[in-house]
């Protein structure tokens, strides 16, 4: 038998914890921990799992706090520190012990040093990184949804300029500018990246595509698209508007041996009795290939992730909630190798959470 504890974040202003028992799949609410407000995005710490990060999307103002997880999932609040702008909706923690925190309000992001431990942010000497106002695409506004380190890069995916920045660090910790660009399709409003075998996969909000292209080395800014799919299922009622969010990429287990690829649709116009989907993709030499639409009964999947993040038995299983609605927070156990999804557990006593931690219990 093996529980997981499972942290979820929210518009709300707590971190709520639940425990999945794999065995018995159930999925039970323990208890929520009161933060910052708008603890939209949560993660852990890259290398230590009693460490979190959590960021406070609040406007005109966001902040990122640092939490130590305790038993259960418990949290303590340790640390705050101004995200550099407003609306932050997602942070990040680097392997150099730095965080990053992207502010979608304002077209801004920063890197935050830690000072003696992970848990005690310095700001001093970090710089806010502004991005231009973009000439071409279709928002007008630089709007930036990720942060993601690849090597000694930070790539940001920019919603609103239909670009991925490409950000290096300038010295000391903190000190990061923009060094090049990865142009994606006019319009496409890329949110949510990964990158797998050195090629660069991108969910696009405003498109509601998910594409895949080589990763071009630094200094070289863009590589064509090799593949550009869209994740809307094939037959929705009249009146629906997607915008895709979140792509994840389970590395392969020996039980899944084929890295597919998962995209959450989030339907914002009108609803779908079956809920939004989650696409499930294969690459198959070198184009990606529709598996499955999984309807969720889920409104507006804004987050999702794999158990995989708490190691040993959680690569078969995939945590999900919307953002409207009434769903609560469900557990999908990944079948057929992974190219499918069954649901397995569902709890509703919070109606809706954006964004998860696993933890072994």
């Amino acid at each position: 038998m093996v529980k997981f504890t499972i942290l979820a974040g929210g518009y709300t202003s707590y971190i709520a914890s639940y425990m999945f028992n794999s065995e018995t799949n159930n999925l039970t609410y323990l208890n929520q921990y009161i933060t910052g407000g708008n603890p939209s995005w949560i993660i852990s710490h890259p290398t230590n799992k009693s460490i979190l990060y959590a960021t406070n999307e609040n406007v005109p103002t966001g902040a990122l706090q640092s939490f130590t997880v305790g038993p259960e999932g418990a949290l303590t609040l340790i640390d705050t520190a101004y995200s550099g702008g407003s609306g932050p909706p997602y942070c990040g923690g680097l392997s150099t012990g730095q965080v990053a925190i992207v502010n979608y309000g304002s077209g801004t992001a920063r890197v935050i040093p830690t000072t003696t431990d992970p848990l005690h942010f310095s700001t001093d000497d970090s710089t806010i990184v502004t991005f231009p106002v973009p000439t071409t695409g279709t928002q007008g506004v630089s709007e930036p949804h990720m942060a993601y380190q690849y090597g000694e890069e930070l790539l940001i995916p920019d919603k609103g300029d239909d670009k991925i920045w490409r950000l290096g660090q300038d010295g000391s910790p903190g000190n990061f500018s923009v060094h090049g660009q990865i142009a994606q399709p006019i319009g496409s409003g890329p949110r949510h990246i990964q990158i797998y075998e050195n090629q660069l996969y991108t969910v696009h909000e405003l498109a509601s595509t998910l594409t895949l292209q080589d990763f071009p080395a630094y200094p070289n800014y863009s590589t064509p698209l090799i593949s550009n799919v869209s994740t809307v299922p094939q037959y929705q009622p009249a009146g629906s508007s997607f915008a895709a969010a979140e792509v994840l990429i389970p590395l392969p287990t020996a039980e899944f041996p084929a890295p597919y690829i998962y995209a959450s649709n989030r339907n914002i116009g009108v609803q779908d009795p079956r809920g939004d989907t989650i696409a499930i993709f294969e690459k198959v030499d070198n184009q990606l290939v529709l598996r499955n639409q999984v309807y969720t009964g889920l409104n507006q999947i804004r987050g999702m992730m794999h158990g995989q993040q708490a190691g040993e038995g959680g690569d078969a299983y995939i945590v999900a909630a919307g953002f409207a609605g009434t769903a609560g927070v469900k557990v999908y156990k990944r079948t057929e190798g992974g190219a499918n999804l069954e649901e397995v557990a569902v709890n509703t006593e919070l109606p809706t959470r954006t964004s998860f931690v696993w933890l072994k219990q």
